[in-house]
Order: C-alpha cells, then sequence, then structure tokens
C-alpha cells in the first residue's frame, strides 16, 4: 500500500470528500433497505441482514475512498470528539457538520429516486423507546472507542474494516440497529422506507449520539492518557491536513496563543 501524500489537503476539498462520503454512506444505508424489503417481503431478519451486510461493505469502501483526503469521518461526533483531542481544528469540525448532514440528505434523496420512490419522503417509523435511546449512547460510544484505540495503537489503516465490521455487528446487538451518527439520523427522516426514522424521533436519537460520544472521550482520556494531536489527526484513517488549520488545532489542543495572521512571531525567550 502507497504512503498517503505528504501534500497539504485544502479545507474546501476535505469538505467536498466529506459531503460526498456522507452521500454515499445514506444511500448504502437507506438504498439497501429498500432492497432488502423488496427481495425479502416480510422476512424482517434477512432484511436486517442485507441491510447490515451492504452496510458493512459500503462503509468499507467509502472510508478508503475519501478518508485519505478528509480521514473519513462522515459523523458530526466523530469530528468534534476528534477535536478535542487535537486532530482537528474545531473551526474545520465546525465547517464539517453542514456538509456531512447535507450529504446524508442529498444521499437519501438518491438512495429514493434509485428504487423510483418520490425524492424526499418523511419517514413515519418512530424508534424514541428507552432501549432505543440506551443502544444509541452504546453504538456511539463504542464507534468511538474503535477508532481511537486503532489510532492509539498505530493501526489507524485498519479502520475501515475495523470500523464496518464494528457497525454490521451493531445493527444485531443493538435495538436501533446502531445508527450511531446524528447526520445519518436527519438523512434518514426524509425516507419513509425500511432504513427510515420518523422526525419525532431523530432528537432522542441524536441526544444519545452525542452522550456516547462524550463517554467516550471520557474513557478514551482514561485508557489513552499519552494520545497526542498527531495521533487523533489520522482518524478516521491517515490523511493529509492543510498546514495552517493543523497548527491551529495543534496550539488549540496545547493552550497556546494563535498569532494573527500576518503578526510577528514573539521573540524567543533568553536563557
Amino acid at each position: 500500500m502507497g504512503a498517503v501524500s505528504s501534500a497539504p489537503v485544502k479545507l474546501w476539498r476535505r469538505l467536498l470528500a466529506e459531503l460526498l462520503g456522507s452521500a454515499f454512506l445514506a444511500a448504502v444505508v437507506i438504498g439497501s433497505g429498500i432492497a432488502a424489503q423488496r427481495l425479502s417481503p416480510d422476512e424482517a431478519g434477512l432484511e436486517l441482514l442485507e441491510n447490515a451486510a451492504a452496510t458493512a461493505a459500503g462503509l468499507f469502501a467509502i472510508i478508503l475512498m475519501f478518508g485519505p483526503v478528509s480521514g473519513g469521518h462522515f459523523n458530526p461526533v466523530v469530528s468534534f470528539v476528534d477535536a478535542a483531542f487535537g486532530g482537528l481544528s474545531w473551526r474545520a469540525a465546525a465547517a464539517y457538520l453542514p456538509v456531512q448532514v447535507a450529504g446524508c440528505i442529498g444521499g437519501a434523496v438518491i438512495a429514493n429516486l434509485m428504487f423510483a420512490l418520490p425524492a424526499a419522503s418523511i419517514s413515519t417509523k418512530d424508534r424514541a423507546t428507552p432501549a432505543h435511546f440506551l443502544s444509541e449512547i452504546v453504538a456511539a460510544l463504542g464507534l468511538i472507542l474503535v477508532i481511537f484505540a486503532l489510532a492509539r495503537s498505530g493501526r489507524a489503516r485498519a479502520a475501515p474494516a475495523a470500523v464496518g465490521a464494528y457497525i454490521g455487528a451493531a445493527y444485531f446487538f443493538t435495538s436501533s440497529t446502531s445508527f450511531a451518527n446524528p447526520a445519518i439520523t436527519v438523512g434518514r427522516m426524509f425516507s419513509d422506507t425500511f432504513a427510515g426514522i420518523a422526525p419525532a424521533s431523530a432528537p432522542a436519537f441524536i441526544a444519545a449520539q452525542i452522550i456516547g460520544g462524550l463517554l467516550a472521550l471520557v474513557l478514551i482520556k482514561a485508557l489513552y492518557p499519552a494520545i497526542t494531536p498527531a495521533q487523533a489527526a489520522d482518524i478516521v484513517v491517515p490523511h493529509q491536513q492543510d498546514h495552517a488549520d493543523h497548527a491551529t488545532s495543534r496550539a488549540a489542543h496545547d493552550g497556546a496563543a494563535i498569532p494573527a495572521p500576518g503578526s510577528a512571531s514573539p521573540p524567543p525567550s533568553q536563557p
């Protein structure tokens, strides 16, 4: 496998990668759900297996496609936890959020159209129960732990397979089928199909995912106290950032003052 190019990647290119990756992710999740319903009508277990298998394999491929450009987050929780560890600037994490959501909405529309359905149909599938809420906390918590454990141990290149495997498994060990992602939760509201979620259920799912991300942040600090911004910058997979953006994230993490553009650097202290 060739090394990632050392050339810096501008923010707009990373945003484009996150937009496209999020769209492909939503198209895979929703499209495979529609196909499963049509291929295996009234066979709920088989439908879920088909949806989970396609999602796991698709996520693996999508991270490989776009990860070298943006890191392959496609998930605001991943991006903001990364920013908390200094791997991504808060500015970039804030910029990732709307394109991830827009990408997932666009992917839902594309999935609907590919199966000759209305471009957008608001889901009526109610998923808001205490069990689903707990499931989403666990799903998001586990996802973040997988990603950062691999980065801390120098195995970030295994993340595409590990993330796909975890999400595929979590389809079955969580009652919520492991959304684990606020952006895909919003996108799935726009398809009244197998993978959809009613708008009234989405806020509880998103809140649970945020809680899971915060718990993961605490656990990662306890399990891997020596994790560095350089290691965090390699999630989900190793990639190159804009040099200025990376310097900003490092300085913010270290608590250093960030000089204004064009300002002179302070003189070195005398021994």
